[in-house]
């Protein structure tokens, strides 16, 4: 790999995405209440948006409750000072963080840099975990290898220079996630290979994390909520479908045979695969990013088993949409959310993740607008009862709204009928 990213990512891949204090088991409890918690680049509402759809669909987990609490500008000093007031409009029990692209400052890292965003990040979990709240820490992302160019002091390229601050910054997450026996996510790592690789196949021009080097598109808070969902626990095991040639098709949890026949078979299905934007290469697309990045491998198997198949290969229809696969191939398993581009659950699928738009939309509103400004009252509420307890009233009923919005995210989520044909060839 001759690519400077690429040699920096080879020099610096030290994290894994993982869940520091328990790898296998999922940190959102039953009834779940997640906040999602960073700066602005959190609050572009991108990754947020996945990841809360993605729980509600293909994660088989609408107990779980979310609310998106991104800031511009912030660092993890900023949210220290809001986090008693703003969480309590959500009470949430588990937190993600993804600090440190600011913390960093956009300069080379130095050793007071990095203490900084330590006793900020230490003061933080301090305070999540006395509420019994469990976190996420996930690292800052990375900045774009092309995109990225704010000048850095004695020619150093300042996408490398920055990343490498960067990933220090990430080396103090996970140090911290590990002394507070709480989660971790490496975001900055897939990001890295995701750019590396996508670049060599898309040209330079194909930005990963934004074309103002910072803020990145679809594509890349697609990597960043593959990272938090892993470190959340998902499993991604969406569902399985087993269809017998000679015999009866049988479903995991959240699928169910409506009418089945030899070769085909019509399924209701209350748990939907995570779907993708068409678009193959276009860096606002989500689609793009999937070939150098195991979201469908480890986050959305939706598994085709076809046993007893009489021919060496077979045409199997989905929708509208058809593929050939080998005997061989579809006795081990295909995944359908992987092999197909359009799916029969594209439509409301599209439904879920607008409304939960339309929700942390109102969420941004309610906390930076309204709530995060009471703190400022509070040496007024000490000398006015009424006046606190005027701002409790608009507390409650903000808090109504967007509980509101949130069950009518939940209404969109209705089973879909979907047909599966095997045909031998």
């Amino acid at each position: 790999m001759n690519h400077p990213i690429a040699r920096f990512v080879s020099a610096f891949s030290l994290l894994s995405v993982a869940c520091v204090a328990a790898e296998t088991t999922s940190f959102l409890p039953t009834d779940g209440r997640l906040a999602i918690v960073g700066d602005s680049i959190t609050e572009q509402k991108l990754y947020s948006k996945f990841i809360e759809t993605y729980l509600l669909t293909a994660g088989g987990r609408p107990d779980v409750h979310v609310f998106q609490f991104g800031w511009g500008g912030e660092t993890a000093g900023g949210f220290d000072s809001r986090l008693k007031n703003d969480l309590a409009a959500f009470k949430p029990n588990v937190v993600t963080l993804c600090y440190g692209m600011n913390d960093g400052t956009y300069r080379p890292y130095e050793e007071s840099i990095g203490q900084r965003y330590e006793v900020a990040m230490r003061s933080v979990l301090k305070k999540l975990t006395e509420d019994k709240i469990h976190v996420v820490v996930g690292t800052p992302g990375a900045v774009d290898s092309k995109y990225f160019s704010k000048p850095f002091p004695g020619n150093l390229n300042a996408a490398i220079s920055y990343n490498e601050s960067l990933a220090k910054l990430g080396d103090t997450g996970k140090k911290l996630a590990s002394e507070f026996h709480e989660g971790f996510s490496d975001v900055h790592t897939p990001m890295m290979e995701a750019m590396v690789k996508a670049k060599a196949a898309y040209g330079e021009d194909y930005d990963v994390c934004g074309r103002d080097g910072v803020h990145p598109g679809a594509n890349g808070h697609l990597a960043m909520a593959y990272a938090f969902l892993k470190g959340l626990g998902c499993d991604g095991n969406v569902g399985e479908i087993t269809m017998d040639t000679a015999g009866k098709t049988t479903t995991t949890k959240g699928h169910k045979v409506l009418t089945s026949k030899l070769g085909s078979v019509e399924i209701e299905s209350e748990r939907y695969p995570f779907c993708f934007d068409p678009d193959p290469k276009s860096s606002g697309s989500t689609r793009s990013i999937l070939p150098y990045l195991p979201f469908n491998q480890e986050l959305n198997r939706f598994t085709l088993k076809v046993a007893h198949l009489a021919s060496t290969k077979a045409k199997v229809t989905w929708g509208e949409e058809s593929h050939e696969f080998t005997k061989a191939q579809l006795e081990a398993g295909i995944n359908l959310a992987a092999e197909f581009t359009t799916t029969p659950f594209d439509k409301a699928f599209a439904g879920v993740m607008n409304a939960v738009a339309t929700k942390q939309a109102y969420e941004t509103m309610m906390i930076k607008g309204m709530i995060s400004q009471f703190r400022g009252f509070n040496a007024e509420v000490q000398k006015d009862p009424e006046l606190g307890a005027i701002f409790e009233t608009l507390r409650k009923k903000l808090t109504s709204a967007q509980a509101r919005l949130d069950s009518d995210t939940r209404a969109k989520l209705v089973p879909v009928k979907h047909s599966l044909t095997v045909t031998p060839l």
